[in-house]
């Protein structure tokens, strides 16, 4: 099987780091060679030497702006970069949020054309500037505009950290469906922390529910959680 590029956008803080990183290991658990890319020269710093550890033990490939999770001020794209657009492992790019941080895709954009892409467009209901979906989509028109790649489809990301319980999911999952239509864009999936889609209520409210559902581990997290 053709390997095939994975571009993670979507708004600050709707959780693009979290899901780039459960999108990898399953990719690996499918047997699949692959690279995740952290891309993210705004706020380079979810890739700490915890969770590279544990991506490479699980055979994944870990590419990060030279000095991220460092005090240097101005982080850099390493040489390393380029080269993915010549091997055979799938590859997963985290981005960094909104237009200022999908721009380092600019400079990639004439590779990926000639590659197969696809950008999924992580959204969440509960963060300041996506609470709609006209503004949800205005957000992803600047990045389009910035990143030069157009994305492919809406991946509904909707939570309040550790407060997210099962209403904060289902709630914004209207939300979800409308986004998805003003993008003109298919809905691939909406995710659930796996926790709480092992709850034996929630797994039955689910499944009367026509949704693609796509549980989450939750690996990133703030300092103080």
């Amino acid at each position: 099987m053709d390997r095939k590029f994975y571009i993670i956008c979507g708004h600050y803080g709707c959780g693009k780091s979290n899901y780039s990183i459960n999108l990898a290991l399953k990719l690996a658990a499918e047997g699949r060679k692959v690279i995740l890319m952290d891309l993210d020269l705004v706020n380079p710093y979810f890739l700490s030497s915890g969770y590279r550890d544990m991506l490479e033990e699980k055979g994944i490939q870990v590419i990060a702006p030279m000095f991220a999770n460092s005090n240097v001020e101005t982080p850099a794209l390493p040489a390393e970069m380029n080269l993915v657009f010549e091997t055979d492992k799938d590859v997963v790019m985290d981005v960094g949020g909104d237009d200022a941080g999908s721009v380092v895709l600019g400079r990639y954009h004439e590779q990926l054309n000639n590659v197969d892409y696809e950008m999924i467009y992580l959204i969440n209901h509960y963060r300041n500037l996506t609470a709609t979906p006209a503004e949800t989509a205005e957000v992803l028109h600047q990045i389009e505009e910035a990143s030069r790649c157009k994305a492919k489809a809406v991946v509904a990301n909707s939570h309040l950290k550790q407060e997210t319980t099962w209403d904060v999911v289902k709630n914004a999952i209207p939300y979800a469906k409308e986004t998805a239509e003003e993008l003109n864009l298919p809905l691939k999936a909406v995710t659930i922390p796996s926790a709480l889609s092992e709850d034996e209520a929630v797994k039955e409210e689910m499944k009367t529910m026509d949704i693609p559902w796509e549980p989450v581990e939750i690996y990133v997290k703030a300092p103080w959680e």
